[in-house]
């Protein structure tokens, strides 16, 4: 088992799902069951998937939990994607997110690589 509050790639999770939280306080209220909905569970289930996941006896279970959270990196990153192009947020909002986002797919990339 792995303290998840040590892991550094936890630590981002939660710093993402900050500043998504931030950035979703901007979108109008018309976005509540729709993007709103969708794009802060894909955030919360991040570092809640690393967190579930090391309490796992095998590392391979850790993997998969693993690759759940990297999945749903995938998904917010096009979610945010798509609140850009309908201009729910501006480019810059998006690109110092997004940035964000895609070191943590490589670093829980990586990660995932010596579990196995």
């Amino acid at each position: 088992m792995h303290n998840f509050r040590q892991l550094q790639i936890w630590k981002e999770g939660m710093e993402v799902t900050k500043q998504v939280y931030l950035l979703l306080a901007k979108f109008p209220a018309s976005e509540k069951f729709g993007l709103i909905s969708q794009i802060s569970r894909c955030a919360v289930s991040v570092p809640s998937n690393i967190a579930e996941g090391s309490s796992r006896a095998s590392t391979k279970e850790f993997a998969h939990f693993l690759s759940i959270a990297l999945g749903s990196l995938f998904e917010l990153e096009t979610q945010l994607l798509l609140s850009a192009e309908l201009e729910i947020i501006s480019k810059e909002e998006l690109g110092s997110i997004i940035e964000i986002i895609i070191q943590l797919q490589k670093k829980i990339s990586a990660f995932r690589k010596t579990l196995n």
